[in-house]
């Protein structure tokens, strides 16, 4: 069955984009709900059917380009591969920059104090 993206741009402050800061995300930022799109992300190489998609901040129910390019590359989620295979417009797909590699590397650099060194 064949489906199609409701989006296929890269929004400008995707937190995919090494360029974002994620505090910087429109529609109100929460560190916490970054942190528990980790659900989203698959164990590489491993077949997860009907896994949670992480969604577009900026487009009603579609899919955030930055994740679906990270999964069905570096990321190698197999079960979203097999999925795009029926896409139709997934050849449109455009990203605006340097992508980061990992979902951890999309949330925040933690702040460190000078003069003690530690985490904030």
């Amino acid at each position: 069955m064949s489906w199609r993206l409701k989006r296929t741009k890269q929004c400008a402050k995707c937190p995919w984009l090494v360029s974002t800061n994620p505090h910087e995300i429109p529609n109100g930022y929460s560190v916490e709900k970054h942190r528990a799109l980790a659900s989203t992300i698959a164990d590489p190489g491993r077949i997860a059917f009907g896994a949670h998609a992480m969604a577009c901040h900026e487009t009603e129910d579609a899919h955030c380009i930055g994740w679906l390019v990270n999964q069905i590359g570096p990321g190698n989620n197999i079960g979203l591969r097999l999925k795009m295979r029926h896409c139709e417009n997934g050849g449109d797909i455009e990203l605006r920059g340097e992508q980061h590699r990992r979902f951890e590397d999309t949330l925040p650099v933690p702040v460190t104090t000078a003069s003690t060194g530690a985490a904030e």
